[in-house]
């Protein structure tokens, strides 16, 4: 579990496909301050194992499915491209954003990105199949990041950058046309299994 804070961006060392596996290199620096093999970390939203970890070169190798790679927008990453890297949540963190699963539902394309002020206004197209989490107002993750729904329409949403987020996450790196992952909030999807379950129940009569 995570929560859609960002604590650095790493760079990509090298992201090849092996005879097993996907391989991906990741070099950072405050997520390896305390990371061992077997722990999960967001890269970009999408919850992965670190395999090995490189202290001296400040690198993390992860294993990715192939399945993985297609499902998300890491096929569109290459060596040098910026990740947001985010370590799992631990009982006594701060609940600084919204509880992010790292399970990416679907990719976004980016539609506009454009500073307005002194803010960036983005907005992302996003598949009609999931269009029914998207709240005013609501959280959702893209990349990994925490934000807010400022705009919904029959096309996707739109939320407002402040200068921070894009100091500190891969977003500064972002055009039109970028593809980015998208994880809805886990609560909507919740709600949604419970009413659905709830409506094939018989409702006993009352008299």
């Amino acid at each position: 579990m995570f929560t859609g804070i960002v604590e650095e961006t790493g760079i990509i060392k090298r992201f090849q496909e092996g005879e097993q596996s996907w391989e991906l290199l990741v070099q950072g620096a405050v997520v390896l301050g305390d990371l061992k093999p077997g722990d999960s970390v967001a890269v970009n939203g999408c919850c992965l194992t670190a395999t090995d970890i490189d202290v001296e070169a400040n690198t993390i190798r992860f294993d990715l499915l192939g399945e993985t790679v297609r499902l998300t927008g890491f096929h569109t990453l290459s060596e040098g491209s910026l990740v947001n890297l985010e370590r799992s949540l631990t009982p006594t963190a701060r609940m600084g954003g919204h509880f992010v699963s790292g399970h990416i539902d679907c990719t976004g394309s980016v539609e506009v990105f454009e500073e307005r002020g002194k803010d960036v206004y983005m907005r992302v197209e996003v598949k009609p199949e999931f269009q029914q989490y998207l709240v005013y107002k609501g959280s959702i993750a893209i990349d990994g990041i925490s934000l807010t729904v400022a705009e919904v329409d029959e096309i996707g949403l739109a939320v407002w950058l402040i200068p921070h987020t894009l100091e500190v996450t891969n977003l500064k790196a972002c055009k039109a046309g970028s593809i980015v992952n998208l994880e809805f909030d886990l609560l909507a999807k919740y709600v949604e299994k419970l009413v659905a379950k709830n409506t094939d129940l018989d409702v006993p009569a009352h008299g």
